[in-house]
């Protein structure tokens, strides 16, 4: 999908760098990008360093960088394709939280054809693009950082280095604390669960909440704000 859409905007002179955001480090991403034998960069981001520095709350998540290294579209979702499955019926005879999940996904709403629209209009006109914003733009459009959030990507960072030093339970009371403090940051949340249910990200004892749950909770045409001008 990324390197698809590489081979088309990189002649205009854009280039993609994609960033797989695990705790896991690169092993647990390694082998989807080989598998894709991508041509650009292709990042591994084990600390969520740039959930941090970009405000990236979910995935696929993305910024668009000018020649000049500016901002010119903060952190938003990045559809380039459909899910597969909105046109899709859900197959019978699956387990009942696979196939809720299934349910649920077909209700996420697909903005693919605008968000390619907007980057290729953006790839062949640059700062003439209506799609390109003003740095003033850019700043009123960030996700705004109160104290609560700076303080969730301190416990989230705790949590991880916990994790990594093998320290389970302690590293689940840091995860469940930022997810507490920073509710709507799908990264946090998702990166907790996969260590617990990787396949699913279902419900445990270890968390109040699941991939499942939480969405149908916020609602499925929420999960990721509307592409916009």
């Amino acid at each position: 999908m990324w390197q698809a859409l590489r081979s088309e905007l990189h002649p205009a002179g854009v280039e993609v760098v994609t960033v797989a955001l695990h705790t896991g480090g690169a092993d647990a991403a390694r082998p989807w990008i080989e598998a894709a034998r991508p041509e650009h960069p292709s990042l591994i981001d084990a600390a969520h360093v740039s959930d941090e520095l970009l405000g990236f709350v979910n995935v696929p998540n993305a910024v668009w960088i000018d020649e000049e290294g500016v901002l010119t579209r903060p952190a938003h979702p990045a559809h380039v394709q459909g899910s597969g499955f909105a046109d899709s019926p859900v197959p019978e005879g699956l387990p009942p939280r696979i196939h809720d999940m299934l349910v649920e996904v077909k209700k996420i709403p697909n903005h693919s054809d605008v968000y390619l629209g907007a980057l290729r209009d953006w790839a062949q006109r640059g700062s003439a693009s209506p799609w390109a914003l003003s740095p003033a733009e850019v700043v009123a459009r960030s996700q705004p950082r109160p104290p609560g959030h700076a303080e969730a990507a301190a416990c989230f960072e705790l949590g991880q280095h916990l994790w990594r030093q093998g320290q389970r339970d302690a590293a689940v009371a840091w995860f469940r604390e930022a997810h507490r403090l920073q509710p709507d940051n799908w990264t946090y949340r998702r990166q907790a669960w996969n260590f617990e249910d990787p396949v699913r990200q279902g419900r445990t004892d270890v968390y109040e909440g699941c991939w499942i749950d939480d969405v149908k909770k916020v609602g499925a045409e929420n999960y990721y704000p509307a592409v916009k001008l």
